[in-house]
């Protein structure tokens, strides 16, 4: 009897091997990644965002219509890369598609501006859409956002306004808020050497 259960065994034996490694074991299960995990371990990059914006039409507001007055403000603008302070600039570049206006734009933003009369004189540029304003003085220019409170770019000079800036440090101009100069007294008259004080009316 014993001679027959170890040979059923040993019959057995291979085929209960050969079960045990034929069957895989389950593989264990990939952690679940959550969309805001995913997001840090792959931020987009400050190149590829500034490629994106950089190929990205300034869509420009056809609303808008120039009058000749502000045609010819636009001819008085100055254009090209203007430096300010702080190694910033700003970059003035003429529109090819509609006379009088105007990209401005600095490392960090651009805008798409017109001329907008001003009662100082200055030359004003602005970019309704975006609350920003170019401001070109006759020594100076600055970039200022409306919606932030705040100058983005200042003390920017052309050539032309280095000129004047110069200028103005040798001959600063007369302030209308400095004092007037004293009074001198009143002349003597014609003859005498001293001015003479008016004598008390009569009475009659």
């Amino acid at each position: 009897m014993k001679r027959t259960v170890l040979a059923a065994l040993a019959l057995a034996a291979p085929a209960l091997l050969l079960a045990q490694t034929a069957t895989p074991k389950p593989a264990p299960k990939a952690a679940a990644v959550k969309p805001a995990q995913a997001a840090k371990r792959a931020p987009i990059k400050r190149s590829a965002a500034k490629a994106v914006e950089e190929v990205t039409p300034i869509d420009d507001d056809p609303s808008v219509t120039l009058t000749p007055e502000d045609l010819e403000l636009a001819k008085r603008v100055y254009v090209g890369t203007i430096p300010c302070e702080l190694g910033a600039s700003v970059t003035v570049t003429p529109s090819t598609k509609r006379p009088g206006f105007f990209l401005v734009q600095t490392s960090t933003a651009k805008f798409y501006m017109h001329p907008v009369g001003s009662r100082t004189g200055a030359i004003r540029l602005e970019d309704g859409r975006r609350g920003a304003m170019w401001l070109q003085l006759g020594n100076k220019s600055m970039l200022m956002s409306q919606k932030l409170g705040q100058r983005l770019a200042d003390e920017c000079m052309s050539p032309v306004q280095s000129t004047f800036a110069e200028e103005m440090k040798k001959n600063p101009p007369v302030s209308i808020l400095e004092p007037l100069p004293a009074a001198k007294p009143a002349t003597a008259l014609a003859g005498t050497g001293s001015a003479q004080p008016a004598l008390p009316a009569k009475a009659e």
